[in-house]
C-alpha cells in the first residue's frame, strides 16, 4: 500500500468538528448532553453526531455510521469522491473548533409514532451482546435483572453498545428513549418524559420504587433481587408535567390497597433529597406510606452502591 503524506496530515491535523461548524447548514455544540471526550452536535430536527478521539473520530448515535474526517465529509455529502473530499478537507486543515452553542427550541418534537417505529427498529436485548456486556460488565447489573428488562421490552440495545432505556406511558406507548453508553449519555429527539418502567411481576404491584435513571432503578432491582410486589421506575432527571401526572396515578392505585408503599430511591445528594421530598408529596397527598431508600454513601446513585458491592466481593 502506498503512503500518502497529505492524508496522514489531513487527518490528524483536521478536527472534525471544525468542518461540523462551518458545514452548510452548521452544526452547534448541544454542551449540557457533551462531556469532554465526546462532544455532542446537533443541527436539523433529529441530527446528531457525536465527536470523539480529540476531534479525530465522529459517530452517530441513531444509526451505524461513524469514522474519521473523511468518511464524515462522504457522510454528509454522499455525491464526493475521495479526491473530491481530500480538496474540501484543505480548507479545515488547522482550523480550530469554535463550539458555538446549540439552541433548542421550544415546543420542537417529533410525531409518537415515529418515535415508536425507531424503537421497533433497534434489537431486542441479546445474551453476550455489546449492549448486555457493557450493562453486565461496567454497570454490574446481574444476569436476572436484565433478562427480566428483556422480557418487559425495557431496554433495546442502540448503535455502538449504546443502552436504549423506554419511556412508557399508562398504556405501553413509547414516548421517550434515554441513551447510555460507555462513553455517551443522552437521548433520542422527540420524545416526552413520562416513566422508564420494569414491573418486578405480573400482578398489580403495592411497592413503587422511583429513582432518577433507569440504570440506577434497575440497580435498585438487583439489591432486591427483583421484587414480584415492586413496580421499579425512573423520571430520567427532572420531572415534568406529564411524568407527574403519571407518578400521581400510580400513587393512586397504590392506595386503593392496604399496605402499599412508595419508595423513593433518589440520590445521595441535595438534587435526591429534593426530588425525595416531592415524592413524598405525591405520597402524601395519595394517602400511601411513604420510604425514603438513599444510598448509604453521599453523593453516590444505587449503581454507585452495586458496584462498589461487586468490587468488595472480588
Amino acid at each position: 500500500m502506498s503512503h500518502d503524506p497529505e492524508i496522514e496530515q489531513l487527518r490528524a491535523k483536521t478536527h472534525c468538528a471544525a468542518f461540523l461548524e462551518r458545514a452548510t447548514p452548521p452544526w452547534r455544540l448541544d454542551r449540557r448532553e457533551s462531556t469532554k471526550s465526546c462532544l455532542k452536535y446537533r443541527r436539523g430536527e433529529g441530527e446528531i453526531l457525536i465527536v470523539n478521539h480529540e476531534g479525530k473520530g465522529w459517530w452517530d448515535p441513531q444509526s451505524e455510521a461513524k469514522g474519521d474526517v473523511f468518511d464524515l465529509v462522504q457522510h454528509l455529502e454522499p455525491r464526493l469522491n475521495f479526491g473530491e473530499v481530500r480538496k474540501v478537507l484543505r480548507r479545515f486543515t488547522g482550523v480550530a473548533p469554535r463550539f458555538p452553542n446549540f439552541q433548542r427550541s421550544r415546543g420542537e418534537s417529533r410525531p409518537a409514532l415515529a418515535l415508536s417505529k425507531r424503537w421497533e427498529r433497534r434489537p431486542r436485548l441479546q445474551p453476550g451482546s455489546l449492549v448486555w456486556r457493557y450493562l453486565a460488565g461496567a454497570r454490574v447489573l446481574p444476569r436476572r435483572v436484565l433478562e427480566r428488562a428483556r422480557a418487559a421490552d425495557a431496554v433495546r440495545e442502540g448503535p455502538y453498545g449504546s443502552a436504549w432505556f423506554a419511556h412508557r406511558d399508562d398504556h405501553g406507548a413509547v414516548t421517550h428513549i434515554e441513551i447510555r453508553g460507555p462513553d455517551f449519555k443522552g437521548s433520542v429527539k422527540g420524545g416526552d418524559k413520562v416513566l422508564f418502567r420494569l414491573p418486578g411481576g405480573s400482578a398489580p404491584p403495592t411497592r413503587f420504587v422511583l429513582a432518577e435513571a433507569p440504570i440506577n432503578v434497575l440497580s435498585v432491582a438487583a439489591f432486591e433481587d427483583v421484587r414480584d410486589d415492586t413496580l421499579y421506575a425512573a423520571t430520567g432527571g427532572g420531572m415534568g408535567p406529564k411524568t407527574i401526572a403519571a407518578i400521581e396515578t400510580i400513587a393512586a392505585r397504590l392506595a386503593r390497597t392496604p399496605g402499599s408503599v412508595f419508595c423513593s430511591a433518589a440520590d445521595a445528594d441535595r438534587a435526591g433529597d429534593r426530588y425525595a421530598a416531592r415524592h413524598r408529596e405525591i405520597a402524601d397527598a395519595a394517602g400511601v406510606a411513604f420510604e425514603r431508600l438513599r444510598p448509604p454513601i453521599e453523593d453516590d446513585d444505587w449503581n454507585d452502591m452495586l458496584r462498589q458491592r461487586e468490587e468488595a466481593a472480588k
